[in-house]
């Protein structure tokens, strides 16, 4: 793929490293909703982040099935309707293939702009599946999550792009 003006040129990206960012992501929520503030509905999903970032970036690596698993895992870990979780990472990432060629073009803040859409409906489907299944509405600080998970995209962005950015070339003849 031809990179666009400015942008580095990354290395190859490490499966291993896929793995271990999605398993920190899932233990972090784990952490998260059984840290002091509960399970409170402002707080934003990590698993739903990296899930997105590693869709955009890795698409024939991380798809539908491997969000299927995570949200699986989210179900069980906060005895949430079985699938509500999975229904709305599967969606997400089925959203972010559709965009992740044109998300890639534009800067690490247009890209958290571009994505928040996704994040809102993701939300929006687990508030769903929530409420068929005779759930209470949460409040509208719910609104949150899916900005914060939007204000977090540039951090993830750097902070998993990093091991894959080279080094600068300090021979000035050649062009890569």
């Amino acid at each position: 793929m031809i990179m666009p003006r400015g942008q580095p040129l990354l290395l190859p990206v490490n499966p291993v490293f896929i793995g271990f960012s999605l398993i920190v992501a899932l233990l972090l929520n784990f952490v998260q909703t059984m840290g002091v503030w509960g399970r409170a509905v402002w707080a934003p999903d990590l698993v739903a982040l990296v899930l997105v970032f590693w869709t955009v970036h890795q698409p024939q690596r991380v798809s539908i099935g491997v969000a299927f698993f995570f949200g699986l895992c989210m179900d069980v870990h906060q005895t949430a309707l079985l699938g509500q979780h999975a229904l709305s990472y599967s969606v997400l990432c089925y959203l972010a293939v559709l965009i992740h060629l044109r998300l890639l073009w534009f800067s690490v803040p247009t890209q958290a702009l571009q994505v928040m859409p996704l994040f809102f409906a993701a939300h929006a489907i687990e508030l769903g599946l929530r409420m068929l299944g005779g759930g209470v509405f949460p409040g509208w600080q719910m609104l949150l999550a899916p900005m914060l998970e939007t204000v977090l995209w540039p951090v993830v962005s750097v902070m998993l792009l990093a091991p894959q950015l080279r080094a600068p070339d300090p021979d000035k003849n050649r062009p890569l």
